[in-house]
């Protein structure tokens, strides 16, 4: 079946009747796009021992925008109809028509990232729950102390099309996977957890390979059982040893943020106006990049119908570039990048990070840890809070060691890493030859919006940072 039939269901719109009410309602205006989209989702969340959700949905609808200027106006409904893209229209009426011209169009691709497959057709409802209880039960074979184990399957597919009034039409299909598994250790009065996922853009044949759901089991236990012999973390301003992969979250929050175009055009980052300045060591080159083959954070082409690309943000500590979509790239005179992303039709689109990671360097990644005299070592994070527009943030460790004249030594429990993005770019004084992207597992947050995204870096040597811990000695 035509992946489009899912958009241009029961006669109530056509291919050529969207292109047609795109060009009647957005001509007048400098841009915007009529956006349609279809999407299923299911999910599997065994714990404890049963099959405790099983959720399947699907939904479709449009969204349409009309851009004048800076002033943009935008209307949705989950009807695909040419009747309820007229009445959407009327928003379109509060906006000055445009005496400019339209923008240009987006460039074509024929780029596909990512198969067009469906991945939740493809297994059998009964395969997807016995892959669960196969996961638990290894997780509480791989230790006694296990004493809770939950897993969780989803999957979502999603077509979407971009219609545009000069008759622009690009069209995408997006699977998305994950798998994740966390456990609990009791021992004694004492429980601690431990998790890990991988994930992205492809079917479920990947997450259903015992190696691949086999390494993730050992990553949830070993993590569960580092946290059960933690001690105190300490606290005060120290060197910190970052990890490579997950830990390109810490960089996704306090700068990727900062680099998006929006927020520089409005003088609200703390990276405004500071093209071609120095914003970080020597060493330090930071990339966006969406079109990597099945990561989670990629996609063929943005939610304006731009392709993907890779930006460079920061090159060898110097700002380079922004995150732009159409609007902010137009406003600031520069070319769009391939950004504007959305989480739904019912959403207007913003730039938006897609795989944002620190390029890896020279050094020996346990050279690195060696000149650590009296810090930690951060392996993983958790849950964080960053100001966008200072980049101040503060991190939360869920797998952490502490390190003293070069030697790992106890991991550490509750250790918290405090600062600010643009300072601590500058404070980075080894970058590794071991740069990872992470497994397939981030969200990204932003004005109410979620999007799947990819982190990733080296082993990064920071020479001060504020840890807060609850060991002062």
């Amino acid at each position: 079946m035509d992946p489009r039939s899912f958009l241009y269901r029961d006669g109530m719109l056509d291919p050529d009747t969207a292109i047609s009410l795109a060009r009647r309602h957005l001509a007048a205006h400098d841009d915007g796009e009529l956006y349609l989209q279809y999407s299923a989702g299911e999910q599997f969340v065994f714990d404890d021992g049963r099959l405790k959700t099983a959720d399947y949905s699907t939904g479709s609808g449009f969204g349409l925008r009309g851009v004048s200027g800076e002033t943009t106006a935008f209307a949705h409904a989950n009807e695909i109809s040419a009747a309820a893209i007229d009445r959407a229209a009327a928003t379109l009426q509060l906006l000055d028509p445009s005496n400019r011209g339209g923008s240009p169009a987006p460039q074509y691709t024929n780029r596909a990232l990512y198969t067009d497959g469906d991945p939740m057709s493809l297994v059998p409802f009964a395969k997807k729950v016995a892959l669960c209880q196969e996961i638990e039960a290894a997780a509480r074979a791989r230790d006694p102390r296990i004493d809770q184990v939950a897993v969780s399957l989803s999957g979502s597919w999603s077509v979407v099309e971009i219609v545009r009034a000069d008759g622009f039409v690009a069209t995408d299909i997006r699977p998305l996977v994950r798998l994740n598994c966390q456990v609990v250790m009791k021992d004694g009065e004492r429980r601690e957890t431990g998790s890990h996922g991988f994930g992205g853009r492809y079917l479920y044949d990947r997450l259903f390979d015992p190696k691949a759901w086999n390494r993730m089991v050992d990553e949830a236990v070993r993590q569960a059982d580092v946290n059960m012999r933690a001690v105190a973390a300490p606290a005060g301003e120290m060197q910190v040893a970052l990890g490579p992969g997950w830990c390109g979250v810490l960089l996704h929050e306090a700068v990727g943020h900062g680099l998006e175009g929006d927020f520089n055009r409005k003088g609200t980052s703390a990276f405004s106006g500071r093209m071609g300045e120095r914003v970080a060591a020597p060493g330090v080159t930071v990339i966006d990049e969406g079109s990597i083959d099945d990561r989670r954070g990629s996609l063929s082409i943005d939610d304006e119908g731009t392709p993907t690309s890779r930006t460079v943000l920061i090159e060898d500590g110097i700002l380079k570039g922004y995150l732009q979509d159409r609007l902010n790239a137009r406003l600031m005179g520069m070319e769009p990048t391939g950004n504007g992303r959305r989480e739904s039709y019912a959403h207007a689109p913003m730039p938006r990070m897609t795989n944002t990671f620190m390029l890896g360097g020279e050094d020996d990644p346990e050279e690195l840890v060696s000149r650590v005299k009296d810090g930690i070592y951060a392996k993983s994070f958790g849950g964080g809070q960053v100001d966008i527009t200072s980049g101040k943030f503060v991190f939360s460790c869920t797998e952490a060691y502490r390190v003293k004249n070069g030697k790992i030594g106890d991991p550490v429990k509750g250790a918290t890493l405090i600062g600010d993005g643009p300072t601590v770019l500058t404070r980075v004084s080894g970058i590794g030859n071991d740069m990872a992207l992470d497994e397939g597992v981030g969200m990204c947050g932003k004005g109410g919006q979620s999007v799947p995204a990819g982190v990733g870096q080296p082993t990064m040597l920071v020479d001060a940072l504020t840890v807060g811990g609850t060991d002062a000695g």
